[in-house]
């Protein structure tokens, strides 16, 4: 979702963090604390990432410290303002195949 969509969508949005959306669950929660922990990513700003937080709608915001990704911000949410909720934005998404990986993108009019 946010930037990389809009650029897809063929606005001309730079984004300057990449924004992750997941379904509230123990198994997505176990992914993304493996995959945080391969991009040496740490929590930046309240609230700390604990799952209690994210289904109350906050976002937990990192920076990357791999030498690949340095810099690199990461704002992961599992609710958001003024949307559906996950499982119907899911049912919506776009794919696009990059290479070897499967990118899933929020849809247009969900994007809007």
């Amino acid at each position: 979702m946010g930037g990389p969509a809009c650029v897809f969508y063929g606005a001309a949005e730079f984004s300057r963090d990449t924004d992750l959306a997941l379904l509230a669950s123990s198994e997505n929660f176990s992914r993304l604390n493996k995959t945080l922990s391969d991009l040496d990513a740490h929590v930046i700003a309240v609230p700390p990432f604990e799952p209690r937080y994210l289904r109350k709608g906050h976002a937990v915001h990192f920076r990357c410290q791999h030498a690949e990704a340095r810099g690199m911000r990461v704002d992961v949410m599992t609710k958001m303002r003024g949307v559906d909720s996950f499982p119907k934005l899911w049912s919506r998404r776009t794919t696009v195949s990059v290479h070897d990986s499967t990118i899933e993108l929020m849809s247009l009019p969900d994007l809007v």
